[in-house]
């Protein structure tokens, strides 16, 4: 089991409710991995450093999880395919 940290941005436009179905899909992936999901800290709308998409703003989450090795590439698989998601980083700590 490694730690692990995800900051995802999500389109600021996007309903609310959109954007709890994708944060709770990235922590279903999590836990259903044998994986536990240490901090969920939603940033809220938060200004771009440079224009992605001609969008200037996005929502941001942060997740600090533990997970065994695979599950990282199946939480960059689900953002990527998730037309709502900006971008990710996943970072090993």
């Amino acid at each position: 089991m490694n730690k692990y940290e995800l900051l995802f941005i999500l389109d600021n436009d996007a309903s609310e409710e959109t954007k709890q179905s994708i944060i709770d899909k990235i922590s279903t992936i999590i836990t259903s991995n044998e994986g536990t999901v240490d901090t969920l800290d939603k940033w809220g709308t938060r200004k771009l450093a440079y224009t992605i998409n001609f969008k200037n703003e996005g929502y941001y989450v942060l997740v600090e999880f533990t997970a065994p090795a695979q599950v990282p590439a199946m939480i960059d698989r689900q953002i990527r395919i998730t037309d709502e998601a900006v971008r990710c980083m996943i970072i090993r700590k």
